[in-house]
């Protein structure tokens, strides 16, 4: 399996396959409305704004497994990230991200990165996996690693 083989589907609930992102590079994320990091929507979408001209893509996946952060419908999502952060970037249905009903797509990004201490579960919202153009996973980073500061690793794939 390789990750252009995964269907999710969209925050409508349309299957989309990771297909469509061939020679694109990814960054994945399990987000939260109503999380500490939910700010980090601000730098997701200056990072979208900056680089998707280049070929980034950002893959907004909300996850309410966590303190159930993530309420509400993917429409009320969604208008929740556009009115106070401006968000452009395409948004996905709720998903889970740790066990039994996990979503294929997690089950394969912690196959190839692991995660630290608590080896491949992802221990909040707003982990972030970046993948280069080929549909590699090259890195992971935790919920406290902000956008700005993998601004450089994205550059260096772009």
């Amino acid at each position: 399996m390789v990750l252009y083989d995964v269907v999710v589907k969209d925050a409508e609930g349309v299957d989309v396959s990771l297909s469509e992102y061939k020679g694109k590079v990814l960054l994945i994320v399990n987000t939260a409305t109503g999380c500490g990091f939910t700010p980090q929507y601000q730098g997701l979408q200056a990072l979208y704004e900056k680089y998707n001209a280049e070929g980034l893509e950002i893959l907004d996946f909300p996850c309410n497994q966590f303190a159930g952060q993530a309420p509400g419908t993917e429409e009320e999502i969604i208008d929740f990230c556009q009115s106070r952060y401006g968000v452009t970037f395409k948004t996905f249905k709720k998903i889970e991200v740790n066990g039994k009903g996990e979503s294929e797509l997690y089950t394969y990004l912690k196959s190839q990165k692991k995660g630290g201490f608590l080896g491949s579960r992802v221990k909040w919202n707003f982990t972030k996996f970046l993948v280069d153009r080929n549909g590699n996973v090259v890195d992971r980073f935790g919920s406290t690693v902000t956008p700005e500061q993998i601004e450089e690793k994205i550059k260096e794939l772009l």
